[in-house]
């Protein structure tokens, strides 16, 4: 169910976020690209860093190499969008980004904000992608933002030592 988006809250230290996004459905994923931009700056983030990678499944290598920087990163965002065809291409595809990002979440504790979507149609991409409302990139910022906050607040962010 599509819930409304949320006004970000400030960040009290700034925060360190990292954003890889898909060239591929281009349209869709500026949407969201832009968005989650958008939230970090409004919320006061002190860095984001955006890389580019050609399709959605060059996105957990490059998540994974981005999570074993020092200093750490309070948060990788992933942003791809995946149109379901007439094969299984897509499923797979969206099953395998699904699964690198958890394994690296697991195991470097960097959080890996999925927002690979797999859509069957170009409306469905429109409404999360494009809209003000329920753009889901902007989602993925808010998610990031309430990790690093918890994580900070728990004591379990970055102690120093890297991966």
């Amino acid at each position: 169910m599509l819930q409304r988006l949320k006004a970000p809250q400030p960040l009290p230290s700034g925060g360190r976020f990292a954003i890889v996004a898909s060239e591929y459905n281009a349209r869709f994923v500026e949407g969201m690209l832009r968005a989650a931009k958008a939230e970090l700056k409004l919320a006061g983030a002190a860095k984001i860093q955006v890389l580019r990678v050609p399709g959605a499944f060059e996105i957990p290598v490059v998540a994974g190499l981005l999570a074993r920087q020092h200093p750490r990163w309070d948060a990788v965002i992933c942003l791809g969008v995946i149109m379901q065809g007439e094969t299984s291409h897509a499923q797979h595809v969206g099953e395998a980004v699904t699964t690198g990002l958890m394994h690296l979440a697991v195991t470097t504790g960097v959080p890996m904000i999925h927002e690979v979507l797999v859509f069957t149609t170009e409306e469905q991409a429109r409404v999360r992608c494009l809209s003000r409302e329920y753009n889901r990139g902007a989602e993925a910022a808010q998610t990031a933002m309430k990790l690093a906050r918890l994580m900070d607040k728990a004591g379990l962010a970055d102690d120093g030592v890297p991966f």
